[in-house]
């Protein structure tokens, strides 16, 4: 893959979208720890990184583009971190609104569900045992 500096050098962005890109970014990093790479005009778009390897672009509303709507789950985005109850209590200190507390999976990961301020769900996740999917009912098709 080149390298470009205008695009985050990852191969999987989401994109989300906020009625006020400005507040998501600082909302974000507050809450869930994201540092702002790129500012796209006033309140157009910005590049968001978390980690070494993560990655979101904010937009604006526009066009076809909305927000989640109250009621309605159309994503959820994974972030894998090194201290899941660490980044919950940042998140719950922040005002993310609580769907889930941090819960020990059959998978070896210990999880927590949040919802931001503009209603997108985010999951952190930690590794806490290496599991084959094999031992909780599931089948290796191509192993990472």
């Amino acid at each position: 893959m080149k390298n470009n500096r205008s695009i985050p050098p990852v191969a999987v962005i989401p994109v989300l979208v906020y009625p006020d890109v400005r507040a998501a970014v600082d909302w974000l990093a507050a809450a869930f720890g994201f540092v702002e790479r790129t500012r796209i005009g006033d309140g157009h778009r910005a590049q968001l990184g978390i980690g070494a390897h993560g990655a979101v672009i904010l937009a604006d509303v526009a066009g076809e583009r909305r927000p989640p709507t109250a009621g309605v789950v159309t994503h959820e985005i994974k972030v894998r971190v090194a201290d899941v109850d660490g980044q919950f209590e940042r998140a719950r200190a922040a005002g993310a609104k609580v769907l889930e507390a941090p819960v020990d999976r059959e998978y070896g990961e210990r999880e927590c569900t949040v919802e931001d301020l503009a209603g997108h769900r985010w999951q952190f996740s930690e590794t806490v045992r290496d599991v084959a999917p094999e031992e909780y009912g599931c089948q290796t098709v191509s192993g990472w």
